[in-house]
């Protein structure tokens, strides 16, 4: 099993950043890919980004150019820093990973809200 744990959520201007991290316990060598999905109220949960064991990454077309994901494998740990932050980014965001037999795991989920 792998445990994980979101952190870094929180209320935001347009323009603003943050910055959400995710800490992975349990069978964390059995994790392969990390990443981030998001859910807005009233709508189906999307994918944001995800990170591969080997760092390579792909990302939502509504938020190239402005997150970034990285990860910690020495940590367990992955990150997206969101910059530009937009109004329309505003909802829950989850922390994701996958292990070798393509099982998912989820955390708690982070609110993320971005208004004046």
């Amino acid at each position: 099993q792998v445990q994980l744990v979101e952190s870094g959520g929180g209320l935001v201007q347009p323009g603003g950043s943050l910055r959400l991290s995710c800490a992975a316990s349990g069978s964390v060598l059995r994790i392969l890919d990390m990443g981030w999905y998001r859910q807005a109220p009233g709508k189906q949960r999307e994918l944001v980004s995800l990170i591969t064991r080997g760092h390579s990454t792909n990302y939502a077309d509504s938020v190239k150019g402005r997150f970034t994901i990285s990860r910690d494998n020495a940590k367990n740990t992955v990150y997206l820093q969101m910059n530009s932050l937009k109004p329309e980014d505003t909802a829950v965001y989850y922390c994701n990973a996958e292990d070798y037999l393509e099982r998912p795991y989820w955390g708690q989920g982070t609110q993320v809200s971005v208004s004046f």
